[in-house]
C-alpha cells in the first residue's frame, strides 16, 4: 500500500472514530501531499517524494516545538507534539545513533576524509547510504564531531 493510500485510509478511520485532533493532523498531511503532487505535474509523485513531504513536516514540527518551549507555550508544544507523533508513524523506522555512527565511520574511511572542509561530501554520502532513515541533524552532528577529533 502506498503512503497516499495509507493516509486516506487513516483519515477515514479517524473520521469514523471521531478523533478530531488526529483527523486535523492527517488532513494537513493530505493537503501537503496534494500540493506536492500539483507542483510535480505532469510527472507522477513517487513514494520518495511523498516521504520527503512527511520528513519536511516532521522537521517543521520539531522546530516549532523548540520555539514554543522557548516561549513557554505548553499548549502549543502539546499540539505540535501530537501532530509529530501522527506524522512520524508514516516514516520508515529511524536508525539508532550507533548505527548512524557506524555508517559515518565507514564513509569517512572510504572517502579518506580528515578535514572539516570535507564535511559536506561526507554528510551527503551518509544521507545517500541511510536512504532517509536517519535524521539529517544527527548525521551532521556525528560527522562534525568525527572530523574535529
Amino acid at each position: 500500500m502506498s503512503l497516499r493510500e495509507q493516509v486516506m485510509g487513516d483519515m477515514k478511520a479517524a473520521m469514523k472514530a471521531k478523533e478530531a485532533d488526529r483527523l486535523s493532523a492527517i488532513r494537513m498531511l493530505q493537503a501537503a501531499l496534494k500540493n506536492k503532487e500539483i507542483e510535480l505535474r505532469p510527472n507522477d509523485m513517487t513514494e520518495q517524494d511523498a516521504l520527503g513531504v512527511v520528513r519536511k513536516l516532521v522537521k517543521q514540527r520539531k522546530d516549532s516545538i523548540e520555539e514554543y518551549q522557548k516561549a513557554q507555550r505548553q499548549d502549543l508544544v502539546d499540539k505540535e507534539s501530537f501532530e509529530l507523533t501522527v506524522l512520524e508513524a508514516y516514516l520508515p523506522a529511524q536508525m539508532t545513533k550507533e548505527q548512524v555512527e557506524k555508517i559515518v565511520n565507514e564513509v569517512i574511511q572510504d572517502l579518506g576524509a580528515t578535514e572539516m572542509k570535507q564535511m559536506g561530501g561526507v554528510v551527503k554520502e551518509v544521507q545517500a547510504r541511510t536512504a532517509g532513515s536517519a535524521d539529517g541533524k544527527t548525521i551532521s552532528e556525528i560527522v562534525k564531531s568525527r572530523l574535529q577529533s
